[in-house]
Formats: C-alpha cells, sequence, structure tokens
C-alpha cells in the first residue's frame, strides 16, 4: 500500500521547504529526523556528517583540534550553504550559537526543538562519552544545558519534549504539527 504524500500545511513549510530540528547533543535529532524523513516522504541531512564529509574526519577529531570559536563558525558556514528543498536537516547541538545559521534555517522552514530532559541527557552521554561537542574547557555539560536551552528555544518554532518514547512517536507529532491549520 502506498504511503499518500506528505502535504504540509501551507503556513508551516511551503512546498519547497524544509524542517530543521535543534536540540541538545544526545538529544536524538538524527534518529527522530530519519523517522521524519521516513514518514513524511522527504530526505534527511545530518549536518555533523556533512562536516565530517567535508573535513574527511570524525567530529570529534574536528571538535579537538578547534577552539569552540573556530568550531561553531565552521558548523555555521556549512549551514549556510545548505541549498536544499523539502528535507529534514538535524542539526548539531551548538548550531544555535550562529544567528545567520538560524536565520537561515529559518529561510528554509520551521526549526523543530528536540527538548529532553537534563537526566536523559547525562545518561547518554554517560553511555557514548566519546561524543563530540562544542564546550569551552572546564565546561561541563549542565552549564551547556542550561546555556542552550535558552537558544534552542529562542529559535523554535514548535517544541517537542522528548527522552523516553520511541523516535518514530516523536516524528508523528511533528508531522501532525507541520500538516495542521494554524
Amino acid at each position: 500500500m502506498d504511503t499518500p504524500e506528505f502535504v504540509p500545511h501551507p503556513g508551516r513549510v511551503g512546498p519547497q521547504g524544509c524542517v530543521s530540528i535543534v536540540g541538545m547533543a544526545a538529544a536524538g535529532k538524527t534518529t527522530i529526523g530519519r523517522e521524519l524523513a521516513a514518514l513524511i516522504g522527504w530526505p534527511q541531512i545530518d549536518t555533523d556528517n556533512l562536516i565530517e564529509a567535508t573535513y574527511g574526519a570524525r567530529l570529534q577529531c574536528i571538535t579537538q583540534k578547534l577552539d569552540k570559536e573556530g568550531f561553531l563558525d565552521l558548523e555555521g558556514e556549512i549551514i549556510r550553504r545548505l541549498n536544499v528543498r523539502r528535507c529534514v536537516i538535524s542539526t548539531g547541538g551548538s548550531a544555535v550559537y550562529r544567528d545567520l545559521a538560524i536565520q537561515h534555517l529559518k529561510s528554509l522552514g520551521p526549526i523543530i526543538y528536540i527538548c529532553v530532559p537534563l537526566p536523559i541527557i547525562l545518561e547518554r552521554f554517560a553511555r557514548k562519552p566519546d561524543r563530540g561537542m562544542a564546550m569551552n574547557p572546564g565546561q561541563t555539560i549542565e552549564e551547556l544545558y542550561a546555556e542552550r536551552a535558552r537558544l534552542y528555544e529562542a529559535a523554535a518554532d514548535f517544541t517537542s519534549f522528548g527522552g523516553t518514547a520511541p523516535a518514530s512517536e516523536y516524528a508523528r507529532d511533528i508531522a501532525r504539527w507541520l500538516a495542521m491549520e494554524i
């Protein structure tokens, strides 16, 4: 049985628009983005993967070689170069630090914030401690979480409160929001 083509409400995202996903590292942006893309029949782009492909190195190596500001500039530039249509864009957790990058994502379509409680983020970091992240030396994950939460909230057109349900459930909620009337 064929799935009907996803048609977003024009007030949410136009026919050539995109949907961008922001949130803390380990929030599930890539997994939810993949589920959302499959659900609505659009491709998915992960900006961390684009950075890795551009520089031919793992994200952790790149973040270790650059200071935080250098990495944020690099990430912002990669995002600003995106020239895509009708796709789901899963961003790195630090994408919100560069206003021009966020403005570009907003020009492509709505921004979805995947908000996951700090204890779940900490537990996920404990399972994968080698995760590449743009942090200041000596900064804790708790401090970073508090700092970024305000930026995610300011950028978001819609917030999905996540952390415990399957990614497909969050993707369905986002798809419903994208298709509903204002």
